[in-house]
């Protein structure tokens, strides 16, 4: 299917902004839970894994500020098989912000705008204007909403020596923003180095990663490709994690639990606080050696293990009863049962 920025759901209301991030917000925090309890990542896979939701969660609260009380465009919600934020969005948000002192420089006079709406509150007992309200979000926006927290198309995290009990040496993480589906992935690969200072190829490791594991591919090609590229370390196991689908009212794809769920809600048999995340992990582990290349430049690679791919879904327990019911087709392939979450309640007042 070819997508274009025209499959998305918008947002376009304060109360399905505050909605919608609240929504995520405590998905991600109780998903990091579930992790650690079901014992899906290492601790320090954990500490990796919180860092790149806390700044996917920044992303969408800067992107929740920035549209909030603009009349003429709003937040675009990937329709396919996501329910994250259109990747256009993230581009948007750090070219927006490439640009702050230009944009700073015509922003409104912060006391001009607070005398403006004090006389319109006390002295003519009026509502603010949503104009001026978005001249005040604008100023929010663009004074304090940091580019260095935007979750940008890759994230690189650092070399780590591995933790105790590990067969290898070092650890390292990154994550992404597939562009194709629309869906942030988080990555770790656990190696050993041949030289001498780590620090000394650094650069060239982060690079490599850069380019040749910044996408979705099938995950023994994305290990043989860095292998080749890298003949001074040796991975020995990548782990990568497909953060999604998130189901909830706000997705509008084909996938069997958005539909139970959206059909739920339609029945008001579940409240519109209902969601479901689902999430796979895949991994590939080396084994034996093989040689490529001619006789004057032969270059030792590593053989890679299947795929091995987990397939988990994690909700709260009336959803859980009615995938079992609606959907139970759909749980056929997962890893272990549905994982329970807590109840999502928002007041809509």
């Amino acid at each position: 299917m070819i997508t274009t920025p025209l499959d998305s759901a918008v947002l376009n209301s304060k109360e399905q902004y505050v909605f919608y991030h609240k929504m995520v917000d405590f998905a991600l925090k109780e998903l990091i839970v579930r992790i650690q309890q079901q014992q899906l990542c290492t601790q320090q896979e954990i500490v990796f894994f919180k860092q790149y939701s806390d700044l996917l969660l920044y992303s969408i609260e800067a992107m929740r500020i920035k549209y909030m009380y603009d009349e003429e465009d709003n937040m675009k919600i990937d329709l396919t098989d996501s329910g994250f934020p259109n990747y256009l969005e993230f581009r948007f948000l750090y070219n927006d912000l490439e640009l702050k002192k230009e944009y700073t420089d015509k922003l409104v006079d912060t006391e001009t705008l607070k005398k403006t709406f004090l006389d319109t509150l006390l002295v003519h007992k009026k509502p603010v204007k949503k104009s001026d309200l978005f001249k005040a979000s604008s100023i929010i926006y663009y004074t304090s909403v940091e580019k260095k927290y935007i979750f940008n198309r890759f994230v690189q995290g650092k070399i780590l020596e591995a933790p105790k009990g590990s067969t290898s040496q070092y650890l390292t993480s990154w994550s992404f923003y597939d562009v194709s589906h629309n869906r942030p992935f988080v990555c770790f690969m656990y190696f050993d180095y041949d030289g001498k200072k780590i620090e000394k190829d650094k650069e060239k490791i982060y690079q490599v990663l850069k380019e040749s594991a910044d996408r979705e591919m099938a995950l023994n090609t994305m290990a043989y490709t860095i292998d080749r590229k890298l003949p001074e370390i040796q991975p020995k196991h990548i782990k990568r994690i497909d953060l999604g689908p998130l189901h909830n009212v706000f997705a509008k794809d084909e996938n069997e639990i958005t539909h139970a769920i959206l059909e739920g809600i339609g029945r008001k048999d579940i409240s519109i606080e209902s969601y479901a995340l689902s999430l796979k992990i895949d991994e590939v582990f080396s084994g034996d050696t093989f040689t490529e290349g001619g006789f004057f430049s032969k270059t030792t690679l590593q053989k890679w293990s299947d795929v091995i791919p987990q397939k988990y879904v994690f909700a709260p327990h009336r959803i859980i009863q009615l995938l079992h019911n609606q959907t139970p087709e759909s749980l056929h392939e997962l890893a272990k049962e549905p994982i329970q979450m807590a109840d999502l309640k928002i007041d809509k007042k």
